[in-house]
């Protein structure tokens, strides 16, 4: 196990727009800002949304697409930077309008109707992800 104690030192608060693709839209706020640590957290709802499960015994992303209106329950992450570049890692959880459930990571291609995020930047405390040789997964190097 490995940690470290952080401090927020920039928080955004906003929302994306309708139509935009909101895994892009995340990573164009990350960029600019260029935010090297920190967690996102977004409420709101989907026109299309496309996600993944990772399966552990192929070590490959298996997507899923809901071309349908759809509230984003919870929709949370984190922040830190992989190949050189900030990185969102978010899941999201979405409902039908029947009240079913459905999630996985967020993927390009989930369309925004309405959403609102907070994004807290942690600041120099910048997190890497590398390759671990057991999962398959790029994660934190702590």
């Amino acid at each position: 196990m490995g940690y470290k104690s952080v401090s927020i030192e920039r928080r955004f608060i906003g929302r994306f727009q309708y139509g935009k693709d909101l895994l892009e839209e995340i990573n164009k706020i990350i960029t600019s800002e260029n935010i090297r640590s920190g967690e996102i957290r977004i409420i709101g709802a989907v026109s299309k949304a496309v996600f993944s499960y990772y399966d552990a015994q192929s070590k490959n992303y298996i997507y899923i697409s809901k071309d349908e209106h759809m509230e984003i329950l919870n929709a949370t992450g984190n922040i830190s930077v992989k190949d050189g570049k900030p990185f969102a890692h978010v899941h999201i959880t979405l409902a039908d309008k029947n009240g079913n459930a459905f999630g996985g990571h967020l993927m390009e291609g989930t369309i925004v109707f309405a959403a609102e995020f907070v994004i807290s930047d942690y600041g120099e405390n910048k997190l890497e992800r590398i390759y671990d040789e057991t999962t398959g997964l790029q994660l934190w190097n702590i």
